[in-house]
């Protein structure tokens, strides 16, 4: 009980940025004709400083909403074998390393978003890609549900005791080096979903949800392998729904992504 009590403080402290992250996630959709939330969705390819730093921002803001719910358990019992109580060091290495590689995701991710976009394969709109790209990316991310690597990476991620056991350092240098490793572990996992993002709208806040909803069942529940595995038919099925929808002008139109209306006259 005493080691619980220790864990609370941190346990707050994640909950607090999860929270506050998605919070500005609800602001950015809710209030998209605002300024500030604006940037964060140029219409125009020429894409300024200003939208590149609010872009970037909104992806780091995104990855720590979506990424930090499913690292809990690691992040709890890195806190429970640690020498010290309560929130220390070593505990908030361990945080920051771990979201510093969904930081590197997030400079990966501006990066096609530019390059689609500037390509006219990327609805500046919406934030979805065009169809077939979208094809590309279900099938992409279906596929690689059964790959041997995806099952590496998940295994490592499911089980933080053996985690631990295989991998532990001691100190903040240690917390650091763990935390970086979880975190390649934790993006060789879920890379794959996270580009889905394109595909249902990466400013579309029930999307953003149930990816997040698959990434934490996968990674935390008891049937989270064959989770995975129902994850990649129902991503494949998927494609194949919107590759037969390509064919039927009636299935497309009721697939119109989301818009924003305030936005289509601007040019930013």
């Amino acid at each position: 009980m005493q080691l619980i009590r220790q864990q609370i403080p941190l346990l707050a402290i994640v909950l607090c940025v999860t929270l506050l992250s998605w919070l500005a996630l609800l602001w950015l959709i809710t209030d998209s004709c605002h300024p500030l939330a604006m940037m964060t969705m140029p219409m125009s390819p020429a894409w300024s400083v200003g939208n590149l730093v609010a872009v970037f921002a909104m992806w780091v803001v995104m990855m720590a909403a979506m990424m930090l719910p499913s690292a809990i358990p690691m992040i709890l019992l890195h806190s429970k074998m640690s020498s010290k109580g309560g929130v220390n060091g070593e505990n908030l290495a361990f945080i920051f390393s771990y979201l510093l590689i969904w930081i590197l995701f997030s400079i990966a991710a501006v990066i096609f978003q530019f390059i689609t976009h500037s390509n006219g394969i990327l609805n500046a709109a919406s934030l979805t890609t065009s169809k077939i790209v979208s094809i590309i990316l279900l099938l992409l991310a279906g596929g690689y549900q059964f790959t041997e690597l995806k099952n590496t990476c998940l295994t490592k991620c499911r089980t933080p005791i053996g985690f631990f056991m295989g991998y532990w350092k001691a100190g903040v240098g240690g917390a650091l080096n763990m935390g970086m490793r979880h975190g390649w572990f934790c993006l060789g996992c879920c890379w794959a979903i996270m580009l889905l993002l394109f595909v249902g709208g990466v400013m579309n806040l029930a999307w953003v949800l149930l990816l997040t909803i698959a990434v934490v069942a996968e990674k935390t529940l008891p049937a989270g392998e064959l989770i995975s595995k129902a994850i990649g038919v129902g991503l494949i099925l998927g494609a194949v729904y919107m590759a037969y929808s390509l064919m039927s002008p009636q299935i497309m139109s009721s697939m119109q992504p989301m818009s924003m209306d305030c936005m289509k006259p601007m040019k930013m």
